[in-house]
């Protein structure tokens, strides 16, 4: 029987979401304590992923038509859409969840055994995503065997929430015995409503080493390539990209489709999994991205890196930049960037090390 269930967004086909999973479970056995990935996976957050997606909305005529917009995109991809799906279930059976029985709804983990949860991390307390506040990622669900509920880097997605979610977050937060996130600039907002000392701690995927990550990664044949990997559109990324590939001569490869970046050269992955995103950043040349993952993974592997701004997660990436040292990296458009400038790497991992460090007493302060 295992001392601690993680509550997590281990469910999304979401390179980060999985990865950091895997690391915080990983980082957990590794130091002695048995953990394991509660294969918690309700449909408002697993059917965003289906070949029809379901993504419950106000009104069923919205619902439908969420569902109709998802399902021609998939279309388009088709073959290559369930390529992807297997190789994001293949890793998440291997790595995270292994055999466990998947858990639908919040009742079902009124049954688990577990004493101690860690909640966390990812945007589990951003209503945007989870569709209003889920009782589950706080830990507020009835169990006779829970004794205790630590928040490990969890995020609001943004400094504060929305003002009608004031009075649940409040209540919710209650379940808690020990909290820390993932971004300082939601401290103070949350202490309005939990007035224990709350700590900003580092994304878990830095709480493994870099080998720890080779171990699982899925290599490509090719090498010294640009990696181009967005979570949103951005054109002056995409143009970036296609002109540093002219001047250096290199190929792009990229995840998903972008037409904006389609041509010669270019080579799209559609159906990549976890293993291949960090086989990717780990041969490139350069990488060019605007995902906080894509800069956690190109520190993690060492990689020349440019990263643009990002609508949703512009505070976590300045944050990592700027705790690490490299906030020239941020790509300014009235800044003469040099992609090839000199990255002191020796100074950027004691830097990441302190601040591991201090994750990592959290952890095990909680734990005792």
């Amino acid at each position: 029987m295992c001392d601690v269930g993680i509550l997590t967004f281990h469910c999304a086909d979401n390179f980060g979401a999985m990865l950091q999973a895997y690391g915080l479970m990983t980082y957990l056995r590794v130091h002695g304590i048995r953990a394991d990935i509660i294969p918690y996976e309700p449909p408002f957050m697993t059917g965003r992923h289906w070949w029809i997606p379901y993504v419950p909305q106000d009104s069923f005529v919205k619902t439908l038509c969420w569902g109709w917009n998802g399902w021609k995109r998939n279309l388009k991809l088709g073959k290559k859409f369930f390529v992807q799906r297997t190789n994001m279930k293949r890793f998440r059976k291997r790595y995270l969840t292994e055999d466990r029985k998947k858990i639908f709804f919040v009742w079902q983990l009124k049954q688990l055994s577990y004493q101690t949860y860690i909640v966390g991390s990812d945007q589990i307390w951003n209503p945007d995503i989870t569709l209003g506040l889920r009782r589950a990622y706080f830990g507020a669900f009835e169990n006779d065997n829970k004794k205790k509920v630590i928040a490990y880097a969890a995020s609001i997605g943004n400094a504060f929430i929305a003002g009608e979610y004031s009075m649940e977050f409040s209540k919710l937060l209650k379940s808690l015995d020990y909290i820390s996130v993932r971004e300082k600039s939601a401290i103070s907002y949350i202490n309005q409503f939990y007035k224990e000392k709350i700590c900003a701690v580092l994304d878990p995927v830095f709480l493994l080493k870099r080998n720890d990550w080779i171990k699982i990664e899925k290599l490509p044949n090719k090498m010294g390539y640009i990696f181009v990997y967005t979570t949103e559109k951005n054109d002056k990324l995409f143009d970036y990209a296609k002109e540093l590939a002219k001047k250096k001569g290199l190929g792009i490869i990229k995840m998903k489709g972008d037409s904006e970046i389609n041509g010669m050269n270019i080579l799209t992955d559609y159906a990549a999994g976890p293993s291949e995103f960090l086989g990717y950043i780990h041969r490139a040349g350069y990488v060019i991205t605007n995902s906080f993952h894509g800069v956690a993974f190109s520190i993690i592997f060492q990689r020349r890196f440019i990263v643009f701004e990002h609508s949703s997660a512009g505070v976590r990436i300045s944050d990592i930049l700027k705790l690490s040292g490299l906030e020239g990296r941020l790509y300014q458009e009235k800044n003469d960037f040099q992609m090839d400038s000199n990255i002191e790497w020796d100074i950027v991992e004691r830097r990441i090390k302190e601040e591991t460090g201090s994750a990592e007493k959290f952890l095990m302060m909680c734990l005792k």
